[in-house]
């Protein structure tokens, strides 16, 4: 047991001296707990309202010892004529020392003094054998046990206003980090879209504007400015758009519908535009049944990784064929397989981030998916690049 001899606090000096001061009071007008009935001289009173009064100042640091000192002390004042003031500091040492002591105290020292009001009740009936024996145990009970289930109460009420509390800081704060946690998602999602949506038209100019800067020929170079200006026209469009649900989400006007794989052919068609004179073919093959939904998550996904890997390969690729195939069985995840050539490429390139593949990457890891890009296995001398995801498909979500 460790006790801390601290400081006093203000209230209890003003309680002690209260005490002492209302103690030595009562004493000099004649007013005894027992009527001036003592064998000890009268002075003696003052002993016991002296000693509770100097418990009083540890009330709070030390219980254990104050409480202890103080019983004695009220033992004491029973053998002098005794005073209203010890009883009443005492009473409030055995509160305080349910209320401040350890929580062992607090178990224990109400059921303590329940014993004692029991035993004291029991004793004086059978010492004095009159109903009147009972206001003993009255007594008894009113300073002892009395004042330590009043301090148990309120430490229980103030144990559990803490707790509630430290509950209310703890929802706060698990409230403040799902708050964040939506945020960077909504942050990260919001950097996926406008990669996918910008990326690909920025990625021709740059290719293009490249291309025009480095030709003599006035025809290749108008071709090269036409698809710089679709590409500008188109990009703005998608900037704008994205912008206008950033500031009104509650518009009037809905958002354009979700791409699908249904449109992949019109992605390809961009695509040959955007490559030209890259010496790039495309080629889709469409695997998946007639008819065959899926759910929009997993369509924009997959529409989304196909239009990376576009945007990659007119960035990197080496001439030659841009395949995309689509591919799904009955019950099995949806597979999208885009493979280019990799090598050297000589003309103008666009510069690249790394962003497009940490975006596919995500995309495919929120559907629980299966996400590989890099160099594949080829048969013959040359080097293949691929982009290959699996997207699982629920079964039990309805499809658009």
């Amino acid at each position: 047991m460790t006790l801390s001899f601290a400081r006093p606090h203000r209230d209890d000096v003003l309680l002690a001296v209260g005490g002492l001061l209302s103690g030595v009071l009562l004493w000099s007008l004649g007013l005894h707990s027992w009527g001036g009935r003592s064998l000890l001289p009268v002075w003696t009173a003052l002993i016991p309202i002296a000693v509770t009064a100097a418990t009083e100042l540890f009330r709070r640091s030390a219980q254990p010892v104050a409480l202890l000192v103080a019983t004695a002390a009220m033992i004491g004042d029973q053998f002098t004529t005794g005073s209203l003031a010890t009883t009443m500091m005492f009473t409030d040492v055995m509160y305080a020392a349910v209320v401040y002591g350890t929580p062992a105290s607090a178990r224990r020292i109400p059921v303590i003094t329940g014993f004692i009001t029991v035993a004291a009740t029991l004793v004086a009936l059978v010492w004095i054998r009159q109903p009147e024996a009972l206001l003993i145990g009255v007594v008894t009970g009113l300073v002892t046990f009395g004042p330590a289930s009043t301090g148990a109460s309120v430490r229980n009420h103030r144990d559990a206003a803490e707790a509630a509390r430290l509950r209310a800081e703890q929802t706060a704060l698990l409230a403040e980090m799902d708050r964040r946690e939506a945020v960077t998602a909504e942050r990260s999602r919001m950097a996926r879209e406008l990669h996918d949506l910008v990326a690909n038209h920025l990625s021709a100019i740059a290719i293009h504007s490249t291309a025009a800067l480095s030709i003599g020929e006035p025809k290749a170079a108008n071709e090269a400015l036409t698809v710089i200006r679709e590409n500008s026209v188109q990009g703005l469009a998608e900037m704008r758009r994205l912008i206008g649900l950033l500031r009104d989400p509650d518009a009037a006007e809905a958002p354009t519908a979700a791409p699908t794989l249904d449109g992949l052919d019109a992605l390809l068609d961009q695509a040959r535009t955007n490559g030209t004179g890259s010496g790039l073919t495309f080629a889709l093959d469409d695997g998946r049944a007639p008819g065959q939904a899926l759910p929009a998550p997993v369509e924009l996904a997959a529409y989304r990784i196909v239009q990376e890997s576009l945007t990659n390969a007119l960035k990197h690729a080496s001439p030659g064929e841009v395949a995309v195939r689509i591919a799904r069985e009955p019950g099995s995840p949806l597979t999208v397989l885009v493979t280019s050539e990799a090598g050297d490429r000589s003309g103008p390139r666009a510069p690249g981030s790394g962003s497009g593949l940490v975006g596919m990457e995500e995309r495919v890891a929120l559907l629980g998916g299966t996400f590989e890009a890099g160099p594949a296995p080829a048969a013959s001398h040359r080097k293949i690049w691929q982009v290959r995801a699996e997207l699982p498909v629920d079964e039990g979500v309805p499809a658009p």
